[in-house]
C-alpha cells in the first residue's frame, strides 16, 4: 500500500510538472464549454433577406417592413424578376427570398385571398426550415393584428420553397461538412506525425545536413500523402454519391481541383505543426485538438456561422474548412462555377501559400 501510495504521488508530480497535461486536463473542457455555449444554437440570426415585389403597394411594403424590422432577418436587397432569384442564392448573398405577385394589396380587397411565397436556399436544411418558419410567423402575426377594409372571410397563403434540397435532407450538409473535417485531420495528422517521427529517431538532422535543400526534403515527404488524401477524396464523394444520393451537379474538374487545393492545404498546415512539434504525441494534440474541433464548432460544418458573436464569426474566417465547406456546397448542391467561389478559393491558395513559406522557412532556420 505504500508503494501504491508513493506510486500515486509520483504520477501526480509529473503529471503538474507538464504544462500541456495541465492545459488538456483543465484548459480544454473550458475552451469546450465556452465554445459550445455560444455556438450551439436552436436559434437564427441576420438571416439574409432579399425581396421580390411585383406588386409595390402599402401593405407588401408594410409585410417586408415587419419581417426585416425583426431581429432574425436583415435586408439582401431588392429583385426585379424571378430569373434574379437562383443568381442571388448562388452568390450566397441572400438565404430567403419573399416573393410578392402582383396587384397584392387589389386582391386582397376584391378576392379576399392572396399568396405569398417564400423561396430558400435549402442546401442548409435546418436553417432553411427555421428561415422559412421565422417568416411565416411574423406574416402571420401581422394579419392577425391587420385592421384592413377587408370583408370576412378573407385568407392569405404562404407557399414555400425549397430549393437544392427539396426533400431537406440532412445529408446534404454533413457530406460536405465530414468530407472538410475527415480530409482535414488525415492530411495534417499524417504529415505532422511523419516528420516529427523523423525528429524522435534522430533521422532529420542527417535529411538537413544532406545536399537536399529543405523546400524538397518538404515536397518529398508531403508528395505521397497528397496522392493518399486525394484518394480519400474521391473515396467520400463516390460514397456520398452511390449512396447518399447526394448530386454533384457543377463542375467535376472544379470540385475536384478544388479537393486537390484543400488538401495541398491541409498538409502544408501539417509541414508547419511538425515544425513546430518536437514528438509525435505533440504533433497528434495539436492535429487533433486544434484541429478537429474548431472545424466541427467553427466551420459552419454543425451550427450556423451567424449565430455566434462576432468574435467566433472573426475567428471562423481563419478556419480553412468554412472556406471549404461553402466551395463544396456551392457545387455539389448549387452547380456553381468559379465565377461563384473564386473568392474563397484565393483564400484557400493564401493560406496554402502562407502555411509553405512558413514551413520552409522553419526548416531553413533548423538547416543554418
Amino acid at each position: 500500500m505504500k508503494r501504491f501510495r508513493g506510486f500515486v504521488i509520483k504520477e501526480f508530480r509529473h503529471i503538474f510538472r507538464d504544462p500541456r497535461t495541465l492545459v488538456i486536463l483543465f484548459g480544454l473542457p473550458v475552451v469546450m464549454i465556452v465554445l459550445f455555449g455560444y455556438v450551439v444554437s436552436n436559434d437564427l440570426k441576420d438571416i439574409r433577406l432579399a425581396i421580390l415585389d411585383q406588386s409595390g403597394d402599402p401593405v407588401s411594403k408594410e409585410i417586408s417592413q415587419k419581417i426585416l424590422s425583426s431581429d432574425y432577418f436583415v435586408n439582401a436587397g431588392n429583385l426585379s424578376s424571378e430569373d434574379e432569384i437562383d443568381r442571388i442564392f448562388k452568390s450566397q448573398k441572400a438565404k430567403l427570398v419573399l416573393v410578392f405577385a402582383r396587384d397584392f394589396e387589389k386582391k386582397l380587397y376584391t378576392e379576399n385571398i392572396v399568396s405569398l411565397r417564400l423561396v430558400v436556399d435549402a442546401s442548409d436544411a435546418n436553417s432553411a426550415v427555421l428561415s422559412v418558419n421565422y417568416a411565416q410567423a411574423i406574416i402571420a402575426d401581422y394579419f392577425n393584428k391587420w385592421k384592413g377594409n377587408v370583408s370576412i372571410p378573407w385568407q392569405v397563403n404562404v407557399r414555400s420553397r425549397m430549393m437544392y434540397n427539396p426533400e431537406l435532407r440532412g445529408v446534404y450538409m454533413f457530406v460536405p461538412g465530414l468530407m472538410a473535417l475527415i480530409l482535414m485531420l488525415i492530411s495534417a495528422l499524417m504529415t505532422s506525425v511523419t516528420i516529427t517521427r523523423e525528429k524522435e529517431f534522430g533521422t532529420m538532422e542527417p535529411l538537413l545536413a544532406s545536399p537536399l535543400h529543405p523546400r524538397e526534403i518538404i515536397l518529398g515527404k508531403v508528395t505521397p500523402y497528397v496522392m493518399l488524401s486525394f484518394i480519400n477524396a474521391l473515396t467520400i464523394l463516390i460514397l456520398g454519391v452511390l449512396i447518399f444520393h447526394v448530386p454533384i451537379r457543377g463542375s467535376i474538374l472544379l470540385l475536384l481541383f478544388e479537393c486537390l487545393l484543400y488538401i495541398t492545404l491541409a498538409l502544408s498546415l501539417g509541414v508547419f505543426i511538425s515544425s513546430a512539434a518536437r514528438t509525435q504525441q505533440i504533433a497528434m494534440i495539436i492535429s487533433m485538438v486544434g484541429l478537429m474541433l474548431p472545424t466541427i464548432l467553427l466551420s459552419g460544418f454543425i451550427f450556423p456561422i451567424e449565430n455566434m458573436p462576432k468574435v467566433l464569426q472573426w475567428f471562423s474566417a481563419i478556419m480553412p474548412a468554412r472556406w471549404f465547406i461553402v466551395i463544396i456546397k456551392n457545387i455539389m448542391l448549387k452547380g456553381t462555377g468559379l465565377a461563384f467561389v473564386w473568392k474563397e478559393t484565393l483564400i484557400l491558395l493564401f493560406m496554402t501559400s502562407f502555411f509553405i513559406v512558413m514551413a520552409i522557412r522553419r526548416f531553413k532556420t533548423r538547416l543554418e
